[in-house]
């Protein structure tokens, strides 16, 4: 009895003293410490970490390589004194055409190109266009040649054909000649398309294609000379 007495009053002095220490345990325990100096230690060594290629090289006991100045060339719509342009018009479809054709006409007025430096040739369809683009670009006279034309879909496969052919014929034309062949040839669905393109909501794509035309003119002239 006096056992069993002596043994319930030691565990009345033990268990709030484990108790105690569950609830709060010690934050300078040893392993705690250790790993708290560990990460201080870690992350203070990035204070004087190198921030720039330069510092880099110098702590590494080399010369720093520094990027060169890099050249960018393009052409410019305003310096187009002397450009010569050709503008290849197919007929068919002329109701959009001829519009292309003032829109890149007007283009070139308000771009101080005279209509002396302005030749205009018109072909039957747009399949005859790279033919003579490539003809005109290798005679040496123009700087830059514009091809217009418009082909419109229909019931059959044809306009699959002329459109493909068109438009690689005017790439191929440009890369057999030296001389920029531009593509201002409309690829639509049907005619209000066509129309809208032509000078309608979405603006005149003949006058875009001037604007192209001038500008791989005078980067090729002027930056890129032969």
């Amino acid at each position: 009895m006096a056992m069993s007495s002596f043994v319930a009053a030691d565990l009345g002095r033990l268990l709030p003293a484990l108790s105690a220490t569950r609830r709060n345990p010690r934050p300078d325990s040893p392993s705690f410490g250790a790993a708290s100096k560990s990460l201080i230690s870690f992350s203070s060594s990035f204070r004087g970490a190198p921030s720039t290629s330069a510092e880099v090289g110098a702590r590494n006991g080399r010369a720093p390589v520094l990027a060169a100045g890099t050249k960018h060339l393009m052409g410019s719509l305003s310096k187009t004194e002397g450009l010569k342009f050709a503008v290849v018009v197919a007929r068919f479809n002329e109701i959009v055409t001829n519009l292309l054709l003032e829109g890149a006409l007007e283009t070139f007025r308000r771009y101080s190109i005279d209509d002396d430096d302005i030749t205009v040739v018109k072909v039957p369809g747009c399949f005859e266009v790279p033919v003579i683009a490539q003809k005109l670009g290798r005679s040496g006279k123009f700087d830059a040649i514009l091809c217009i034309g418009a082909v419109i879909r229909g019931d059959t496969s044809h306009y699959d054909a002329v459109a493909n052919s068109a438009a690689s014929g005017v790439l191929n034309a440009g890369l057999s000649s030296g001389v920029p062949c531009i593509f201002g040839v409309l690829t639509c669905d049907d005619m209000d398309q066509a129309l809208n393109r032509a000078g309608g909501k979405a603006g005149n794509k003949g006058a875009e294609a001037a604007l192209t035309a001038i500008e791989m003119a005078s980067l090729c002239k002027h930056q890129l000379p032969k």
